[in-house]
């Protein structure tokens, strides 16, 4: 409480109007902690709260909302050890005003890895037209902002995020992954792109975390700042324990000023802007470029079980349950997938679970470019009908070409 008490005038500015996550730690920081969307029952009244839909339906998540002091040290004062707010403000919540890059450090490397993917990040966004800011994430990571403070939307930022991850990795392909799989990442960085989504929350600037041994901040960082600390490979500059940051912001003012009132634009033609001449930064995995849906409710959940002849996709999508029957198990390539009748409570073993996404298509085109957030089925894939009750299911490079 003393700590957010004597940040506030530098934090509550970040915190304005936008829904927050709070990760509480009722028995301090070396006890258990949960996340909590929805406030709590014990929430005074005078608490403001921003109703949410439901991504799977069934209700709202009134979430708090902090733009004052009195709720600050209220949040405090019940274990709200760590704030992670909306990348959007209230009552806006489609509409992002910057994008993040969440740089997450694989088995065998540190924050002095991030550092170096930062600075090149920079460049790369530099290239593109836009100014980014940094800041250590209070954990073993950097995150860096792009301020937009202009109209758009996650169907526009998350796609341009994903794109510069994966021309990154193709760059640095020893240094940086940009796809979520852990077995990956292993002395590399991960370039978190999926975190410009409108039902994610990002640990904020001036927050505690208490992810460590020690509950450092979450503190913006100037350039030089990352340039040193890779200079000298110590990791020990990049973090700060809380009366360390109250000091360090005393004296140095809030570095991440610009990310609320900076003006930007995602550009036009990204695809084709950037630099060595030569080289062009492809939007992701082809169809994957198009606006991709991360609207609250959009996705819907998926269960894959096993069944004979192989395994059952069943997607839930608006009232119906669709089926398909995986003919030779999970593919590593195309494989045929026959449409079976939607029965409810019916299938084998339980294998994966999670949500699908339908970017583009549908059942009546013939085809469906799908986005699954599971263990086994994950990322971009197609299901493609051949023929009248045959269809084939394919990760997104090796589908055959979609029709447009």
């Amino acid at each position: 409480m003393d700590y957010y008490e004597a940040v506030a005038p530098y934090l509550l500015p970040h915190l304005q109007d936008r829904p927050v996550t709070l990760k509480r730690y009722p028995d301090e920081t070396t006890g258990p902690a949960f996340y909590e969307k929805d406030a709590p029952a014990f929430t005074p009244a005078w608490v403001r709260k921003f109703a949410v839909p439901r991504r799977g339906g069934g209700g709202e998540f009134r979430y708090i909302v902090i733009s004052d002091r009195r709720t600050l040290l209220w949040a405090a004062s019940v274990g709200a050890v760590e704030i992670h707010p909306f990348l959007a403000r209230a009552p806006a919540v489609e509409q992002p005003t910057a994008v993040v890059f969440d740089l997450d450090p694989g088995e065998g490397v540190n924050i002095i890895a991030c550092a170096r993917v930062a600075l090149r990040l920079r460049d790369l966004l530099e290239q593109l037209g836009l100014r980014s800011f940094a800041k250590v994430s209070g954990s073993r990571g950097v995150q860096v902002y792009a301020p937009l403070n202009t109209p758009t939307s996650y169907a526009a930022t998350q796609p341009f995020a994903r794109a510069v991850a994966e021309w990154l990795h193709r760059e640095h392909p020893d240094e940086i992954v940009a796809e979520m799989t852990r077995a990956e990442r292993r002395n590399k960085v991960f370039i978190d792109w999926s975190q410009n989504a409108d039902y994610k929350t990002t640990v904020g600037v001036y927050s505690v975390r208490a992810k460590l041994h020690r509950p450092f901040v979450s503190l913006p960082v100037a350039w030089q700042e990352l340039q040193a600390a890779l200079a000298a490979g110590n990791s020990s500059q990049l973090y700060w324990l809380a009366d360390a940051a109250i000091a360090r912001v005393s004296q140095a003012g809030d570095l991440f000023a610009p990310v609320l009132k900076l003006k930007q634009k995602l550009p036009e033609a990204f695809a084709a802007q950037v630099s060595p001449p030569g080289k062009v930064m492809r939007a992701a995995s082809g169809a994957a470029a198009k606006s991709r849906s991360s609207e609250q409710g959009g996705r819907r959940r998926f269960t894959l079980s096993t069944r004979r002849g192989g395994l059952e996709l069943r997607i839930a999508m608006h009232d119906a349950t669709q089926c398909w029957l995986i003919h030779a198990g999970l593919p590593r390539k195309r494989q045929a997938a026959g449409a079976t009748e939607a029965k409810p409570g019916a299938g084998g073993t339980m294998v994966d679970q999670g949500t699908a996404e339908l970017v583009e298509g549908s059942e009546a085109k013939g085809w469906m470019h799908l986005f699954f957030s599971g263990d086994a089925l994950r990322g971009d894939w197609v299901l493609a009908r051949v023929e009248p009750s045959e269809w084939r299911l394919a990760r997104l490079g090796d589908a055959p070409a979609m029709p447009l």
